[in-house]
């Protein structure tokens, strides 16, 4: 699925032939984990209407063929819960570290995954997209189409966390790809294309009024004098 390039000695950069049509991201499932039912107000009974919907929704998405960039939180709970979740789920796993993942993850379940990192960037079809646990203040590429895709702040109409305050200030090319902000199922790429693609729009609209606006006391003022 991959082929490799060595940049020098000391650092190798992996570049994955990733396809749109076969490529997935999600984020804090937080499987196993009863205290996020109320902490995020999601819809669920207990752990196990949580766990069964997290799961039927994923394997209704993704193919056992499919790539699945998980952006960190993935479970609570030890070996004998993850690896309940893992013998259920489909598709190759990628697992970008979250903050309770340094926590919960097992070490012997490392293999269960294709990868288990702190972050990464590959690139779709030419799209360079940075992944992580958290959203960035800044980086390289948010002028220039590089996306950013995170999770950690469960977006949601219901946030009232610590971070919602911060979600103001993302850039267009940045999304929240957690299951509390997807219907409670990963995303497909060509999904967040079309969600980022809708971002980008609604902020050069709204740049555009403000420059509109910016400039209307002076409109005034001319109309004023020629009277």
């Amino acid at each position: 699925m991959y082929q490799e390039t060595v940049i020098c000695k000391k650092m190798k950069m992996i570049n994955y032939n990733l396809t749109a049509e076969h490529t997935y991201f999600t984020s804090d499932t937080h499987f196993n984990h009863g205290e996020i039912i109320s902490f995020c107000k999601r819809p669920f009974a207990d752990v196990e209407e949580m766990n069964e919907t997290l799961i039927a929704n994923w394997n209704r998405v993704i193919g056992k063929r499919d790539i699945v960039f998980h952006l960190g939180d993935f479970s609570f709970g030890g070996a004998a819960e993850w690896k309940n979740v893992l013998d259920w789920l489909n598709g190759k796993i990628f697992l970008i570290l979250g903050n309770h993942d340094m926590k919960h993850l097992p070490k012997e379940f490392n293999y269960r995954f294709v990868e288990v990192v702190m972050q990464k960037y590959i690139k779709i079809h030419k799209q360079a997209i940075y992944l992580n646990h958290y959203p960035f203040l800044c980086y390289g590429g948010a002028y220039k189409n590089v996306w950013q895709l995170f999770g950690h702040v469960h977006t949601s109409e219901n946030n009232t966390g610590w971070d919602a305050g911060c979600l103001s200030v993302l850039f267009p090319l940045q999304y929240d790809v957690g299951v509390d902000n997807n219907n409670f199922a990963p995303v497909s790429f060509e999904q967040v294309r079309c969600i980022i693609e809708q971002q980008k729009t609604m902020a050069m609209n709204h740049e555009e009024n403000k420059n509109k606006e910016a400039s209307l006391p002076d409109t005034l003022s001319n109309k004023d004098t020629r009277s």
